[in-house]
C-alpha cells in the first residue's frame, strides 16, 4: 500500500507514518512548503520515501492523504490523476474554522468521493460539511515518557508565531498570567516575545528549542499553561498531559474533552485559573498527583496505537 502524503504537520505526520504502509511524501529542490520531505527533526521509519514531482508522475499510489485545498490541483497536476476519481483520497482538516463556525462551509462540502477526516468532534460539529461524508479519527501521541520533574516554578507555554497570531492563541492573555508565574514560552517565532508584551525578560523566557530537547524542557516546568481561544485541539496540550504535567487552561473548542477534572484545572474564569496556577506553583506534591492524572487520561484517550488502528480501519474503507 502506497500512501501519497505532503509535509505538512510534522508532529500529527510522525504518528501517522508508524502504520504498515510506504508513505510517498513530495520533496522539491527548495524544501518548500509544498516540498519538505522527511522531517529533519522527528525520527521517521524508512517506509516514508521523499519523490519527486516528476516521479510521482511514475508512482504506484493506492491512496492520497491531503491536508490543504491547493493540494487537490496540486496531486492531479504531479500524478496525472484525480483524486477521489481515478485514486481512492482523504482530506485531513486540522483546523477549527477560522472565521464563523456558523458560516464556514468546508472546501470540500460539495464532494462526496473524498472523505472528509476531522481531528476532533468539535471540529466537525463547527464546519459545514456539506454532503462530504466525515469521519473523526483524534490525534495519537508518541509516548515521550513521565519527563515531568516541576523543578522550576515556571508555567510552561507553547505556540508557534505568538505575536502573529495574537488572540487566537491568546498571546495577549500571557502578560496577566506572567504577573503570577514566570512563563516559558516555546515554540517557533518566539523571540523577542517579551518586549512585544512589555515583560522583563526574566518573566516571559523564549524557548525556540530544537525538537529533540523540547519535551525535556517543557517538563521542567511545574505547570502546562494552555490559554488558547480558538484553534484545533493542540497537540503540544496533549504531549505536556503525556509529559505528566498538570494542565491549566481556556475552556475552549475541544479542551474539556481533552482535559478531565482530575487533570487540570479547565475554566473561562480568569480567577479560577489564576488560582490553579498559585496551587500547582505552591504545592509541588498537587502539580505531580494532577500530572499523573493527566498522563493516564491521555495514555487512554490520544495513544499512538488507537490511533494508528483508527487509520488502518479507514485506509481499508476508503480503499475498498
Amino acid at each position: 500500500m502506497n500512501i501519497l502524503v505532503w509535509h505538512v504537520h510534522g508532529s500529527w505526520l510522525t504518528s501517522l507514518v508508524q502504520g504498515p504502509y510506504t508513505f510517498l511524501v513530495p520533496v522539491t529542490p527548495g524544501r518548500g512548503p509544498d516540498g519538505l520531505g522527511r522531517a529533519r527533526t522527528w525520527r521517521w521509519p524508512e517506509t516514508v520515501r521523499e519523490v519527486s514531482p516528476a516521479g510521482l508522475r511514475e508512482a504506484d499510489i493506492d491512496l492520497m492523504v491531503l491536508q490543504r485545498p491547493h493540494e487537490l490541483a496540486l496531486a492531479e497536476r504531479w500524478t496525472g490523476r484525480r483524486p477521489g476519481v481515478d485514486v481512492p483520497a482523504v482530506y485531513v482538516e486540522h483546523n477549527s474554522p477560522h472565521e464563523s463556525a456558523v458560516d464556514s462551509r468546508h472546501p470540500l462540502a460539495d464532494r462526496t468521493d473524498i472523505a472528509l477526516v476531522h481531528v476532533t468532534h468539535f471540529n466537525r460539529l463547527m464546519w459545514d460539511n456539506g454532503r462530504a461524508p466525515t469521519e473523526v479519527i483524534e490525534h495519537g501521541v508518541l509516548d515521550p515518557g513521565p519527563l515531568w520533574t516541576g523543578a522550576e516554578p515556571r508555567a510552561a507555554v507553547v505556540v508557534n508565531d505568538p505575536v502573529r497570531r495574537g488572540r487566537t492563541t491568546g498571546t495577549d492573555l500571557l502578560p496577566r498570567f506572567a504577573g503570577i508565574a514566570p512563563l516559558d514560552v516555546f515554540g517557533m517565532r518566539t523571540r523577542g516575545l517579551a518586549d512585544h508584551l512589555g515583560l522583563p525578560a526574566g518573566r516571559c523566557r523564549a524557548r525556540d528549542l530544537p525538537q529533540g530537547q523540547l519535551h525535556p524542557a517543557m517538563a521542567r516546568c511545574r505547570l502546562y499553561l494552555h490559554p488558547v481561544r480558538w484553534t484545533s485541539l493542540g497537540l503540544s496540550l496533549l504531549e505536556a498531559m503525556f509529559l505528566g504535567m498538570p494542565v491549566v487552561a481556556l475552556e475552549t473548542t475541544e479542551v474539556r474533552e481533552a482535559v478531565p477534572e482530575a487533570a487540570g484545572v479547565v475554566s473561562n474564569r480568569f480567577d479560577v485559573l489564576e488560582d490553579a496556577v498559585r496551587a500547582f506553583l505552591a504545592d509541588p506534591a498537587l502539580a505531580r498527583s494532577t500530572g499523573e492524572a493527566a498522563r493516564a487520561a491521555a495514555q487512554a484517550r490520544y495513544g499512538e496505537p488507537r490511533f494508528r488502528s483508527d487509520w488502518e480501519r479507514l485506509v481499508k474503507e476508503v480503499t475498498g
